[in-house]
């Protein structure tokens, strides 16, 4: 692990998006655990967004970074989509995507899964077009502050996703829990949050790059959502047993909460 925590500065700095995609989310990637890691997450997500009441018109992804696989199964159940990200990089590698340009990343093969989760893999093309249309705004946030997305002012979302962001965004559980409250303001009474946590990972590699995580415990999760304002309906613990140099989780937390109708 880095040994100083990796800010949001070093990731502006240093976060290379094809890399990262090439890395963790290429099919063609030979070794054992860079599919297994996204495909079980795939999985969870897909098992997430099939739990009632996870509907609505407007989802707001916070920390996208620079991949689309967290809004392959969530774009089938809410109108709207707006993608926040803190690296401007990330974003400007999820607009080329979102634009099918040339030289975009190649999701086909990750859209395929979801699509075969779904029931029918041949509605792969539908599900990237639909997905293109329904991301309306790509932005800048940091969820450090007490408006992730500021100065821009969103509507509040019905739901919230945030997959693998927060604990490489906070450098302690304090700052963990702060934006766990930050982003809870993102999301309407009632409304949802849907996470994917990485369990008790200090770090994750790629290109020779080292980026720090915070070491996480379920139980830790758990709580900094209760005391965010939000009652915790699912969660689930998929254990991460490959043997996987480029990270040292020992497996990824599936969590779905509701905002409490009392939370401002």
């Amino acid at each position: 692990a880095p040994e100083i925590f990796t800010e949001a500065e070093f990731y502006q700095q240093n976060f290379d998006p094809r890399e990262y995609l090439k890395e963790y989310y290429s099919m063609s990637n030979s070794r054992e655990g860079a599919i297994t890691f996204t495909m079980q997450n795939l999985r969870s997500l897909h098992k997430m967004f099939s739990l009632d009441g996870l509907r609505g018109d407007l989802l707001i992804d916070v920390g996208c970074g620079p991949t689309i696989y967290q809004l392959l199964s969530a774009c089938e159940h809410f109108q709207e989509i707006i993608a926040l990200d803190y690296t401007d990089q990330n974003r400007w590698e999820l607009e080329k995507w979102l634009k099918n340009e040339a030289g975009a990343f190649d999701w086909v093969p990750l859209v395929k899964y979801v699509c075969e989760l779904e029931g029918d893999r041949e509605k792969w093309a539908e599900k990237q077009q639909k997905l293109r249309k329904k991301v309306k705004q790509v932005l800048k946030c940091d969820v450090t502050k007490a408006n992730p997305a500021g100065p821009v002012s969103l509507p509040p979302a019905d739901c919230i996703v945030s997959t693998l962001c927060l604990e490489s965004a906070s450098k302690d559980l304090p700052t963990f829990r702060s934006a766990l409250r930050n982003i809870s303001t993102l999301v309407k009474p009632g409304g949802h949050l849907v996470m994917l946590t990485a369990l008790e990972d200090t770090y994750y590699t790629f290109n020779k790059q080292a980026f720090s995580c915070l070491c996480l415990k379920k139980q830790d999760v758990e709580e900094a959502v209760v005391a965010a304002g939000f009652e915790v309906k699912f969660s689930e613990v998929q254990p991460y047993t490959v043997d996987d140099d480029r990270v040292d989780l020992t497996g990824v937390l599936g969590l779905v909460a509701r905002k409490c109708p009392s939370a401002t």
